[in-house]
């Protein structure tokens, strides 16, 4: 599992370069040229999810007691992807002066404000984002936590009842051992007794 895990993260390090490299770019770019890259950051930006999708899996799947280790540096690439998804945010209303000036004008300031709102929007949009992805992650831990419990429980009632059919087993055959013996000494005490008055008779008799 864990192999798998470190090939995920090669796949990871590579396409998060990429567009890293990308996102520098954007900003200085405009019209077709900035959309079609545009176009295609977001698109590497979703294989990276589906990545991490995979990574959280493939941590779920490694023993408890190396899981810990796996788990810290998975939150460390979710966190470098909330701030590579930040960065593309930003890049897609933004320009380089040259470019600003090009397409605005004498508006540059006006569109300096209206970036400046957007950028505020988006912030609050991510913080709201991040306490939902807080809130699933504390769900899918206690769902684990309850799976790892369960599973104990379960193994707890198997000995408890497999101890159980060992005591009836013993009850049942020290049953037929006492059950067993009484008979014997019931065989015994009545044969002594017929020898008894066998003897008694023929004293009588005599």
């Amino acid at each position: 599992m864990s192999s798998d895990f470190e090939a995920y993260e090669q796949d990871f390090g590579t396409l998060t370069a990429e567009i890293t490299n990308k996102v520098g770019r954007i900003p200085k770019l405009s019209g077709e040229e900035k959309t079609q890259l545009v176009l295609n950051v977001d698109k590497q930006l979703e294989e990276v999810r589906e990545l991490m999708e995979q990574m959280d899996l493939e941590v779920r799947e490694i023993p408890v007691q190396s899981r810990a280790m796996f788990n810290s540096r998975l939150k460390s690439y979710k966190q470098e992807l909330e701030k590579l998804e930040k960065d593309f945010k930003r890049s897609r209303i933004a320009y380089s002066d040259e470019v600003r000036n090009e397409l605005l004008g004498d508006d540059a300031g006006s569109s300096e404000n209206q970036r400046a709102h957007l950028l505020d929007n988006t912030e609050k949009l991510e913080r709201s984002s991040r306490r939902l992805e807080a809130g699933y992650q504390i769900a899918v831990e206690t769902e684990q936590i309850g799976q790892e419990m369960l599973s104990n429980l379960n193994t707890d009632r198997e000995k408890i009842q497999r101890a159980r059919e060992r005591v009836r087993t013993f009850t049942l055959v020290c049953t037929e051992r006492i059950y067993s013996g009484l008979l014997l000494l019931r065989g015994r005490w009545k044969k002594a007794r017929d020898v008894e008055g066998d003897g008694e008779l023929k004293r009588q008799e005599v």
